[in-house]
């Protein structure tokens, strides 16, 4: 794994505005930067990404069943009492999940380790599907990248193939998102974009523009019925809404499905540590709120965290169990905070603590490893780099290759 500078596309942003990507600067940094690219082997791919993923991906779902037998643990992640049956129903009813995003630490050497599941509405699709696959062509028609060079980037076609394979053809599908927000409607519309590829209709209405039938049924814009509704609104926000008491008897199939708010949750962490301890691309984590009971030697996992008292003395983290964009972490090394997001809005949140895995540093910028999952699959990345320690919502999108 390497970074390398490349000279930019002279046109590159003509032409992302001509295809609607009006995000590529935000909040007057820049977002896309193609002054220099990523580079990896194929066996990092496969063997440190791919396949860990893939794996990882399982684990998540055997996770999700372990979560539904315990109230403890639902508990624990703070899932809304009212809504426990919804989420348990979408399980054993084995409502179809589309897609989701795993943050890793990854140096190239060494083995990923996972960070965070993003596993309900993550964001970055359109810029890692398809504006980074349009930079590795013009590039390599250009010159600029050598012969032979690749990219893991199946992201789009695995979706038009998920979508193909859920719903007949000519079924209509509507997309939401919180409206003015350019970069959820362009994760919106890549969606939309591979559901049309897949014979199916894509419908767009603005969240707060959703309303409901006297009979209890899910309306877009146009009063039209909503059968099955992608939504880029977390169920951790949806749970707590009015409407949520309505989804039940709606009739709607919800993408993706309530039983992705024990994934995007990161009480997951914990759970997966419990489940799998030592697993090679996961990190010691614990609840907070078990924390004197486990440092006392008292309570099921007090030998695990035993096991990792000394890894996670040397350095932690701590993350509420619902956040966004680095919001409410800190960074503690040796017991020194060494760093926090000036962001507190999770910070009412319960937290987990999570051993520190340092990400690499290229020309002062710290790079996270998106990998993401269509269907049960992986099926490619996206990177983002930031200075800081913690990636946040300044952080840089950058290309990637593989070398021939």
């Amino acid at each position: 794994m390497q970074k390398t500078s490349l000279p930019e596309r002279p046109h590159w942003r003509e032409h992302a505005r001509e295809v609607g990507f009006t995000f590529a600067d935000m909040h007057g940094e820049p977002y896309w930067d193609e002054s220099s690219a990523y580079a990896f082997s194929l066996e990092q791919i496969e063997t440190g990404l791919e396949d860990p993923a893939t794996e990882l991906h399982s684990m998540c779902r055997e996770a999700v069943a372990h979560i539904l037998t315990t109230e403890e643990l639902l508990d624990k992640l703070a899932i809304p009492e009212a809504h426990r049956d919804l989420i348990a129903d979408s399980w054993r009813n084995n409502d179809p999940e589309i897609y989701g995003r795993f943050d890793f630490a990854y140096d190239g050497k060494s083995p990923a380790k996972l960070l965070e599941y993003n596993a309900d509405t993550p964001t970055s699709l359109y810029e890692s599907a398809a504006f980074q696959w349009q930079w590795l062509e013009d590039q390599l028609a250009a010159g600029v990248l050598p012969e032979g060079a690749d990219q893991f980037n199946g992201i789009h076609e695995a979706l038009v193939a998920r979508f193909a394979e859920l719903f007949e053809k000519d079924s209509n599908l509507h997309f939401t998102a919180v409206g003015g927000n350019p970069e959820d409607y362009g994760t919106v519309e890549a969606m939309g974009w591979a559901a049309r590829e897949a014979g199916l209709g894509a419908h767009y209405a603005d969240l707060d523009k959703i309303g409901l039938s006297d009979d209890g049924h899910f309306l877009d814009d146009q009063d039209r019925r909503i059968g099955v509704l992608f939504k880029l609104y977390p169920w951790e926000d949806l749970l707590r809404d009015d409407y949520a008491a309505h989804i039940a008897g709606s009739g709607c199939l919800f993408l993706e499905p309530a039983w992705k708010a024990l994934l995007s949750n990161k009480g997951l962490l914990p759970v997966l540590w419990q489940m799998f301890e030592g697993h090679a691309n996961l990190l010691p984590a614990f609840f907070e709120a078990d924390l004197e009971d486990l440092e006392a030697g008292r309570g099921a996992h007090a030998d695990s965290f035993a096991r990792a008292q000394a890894e996670l003395e040397a350095g932690h983290v701590l993350k509420p169990i619902l956040s966004r964009e680095g919001a409410s972490v800190s960074i503690l090394k040796a017991g020194q905070l060494v760093e926090q997001s000036a962001n507190t809005e999770y910070a009412e949140h319960p937290r987990i603590l999570q051993a520190y895995a340092p990400l690499p540093q290229f020309d002062g910028f710290r790079p996270v490893v998106g990998a993401w999952i269509v269907g049960q699959s992986c099926v490619g990345i996206g990177i983002r780099e930031d200075r800081s320690r913690i990636t946040q919502d300044l952080s840089r999108f950058k290309p990637h290759y593989i070398t021939a």
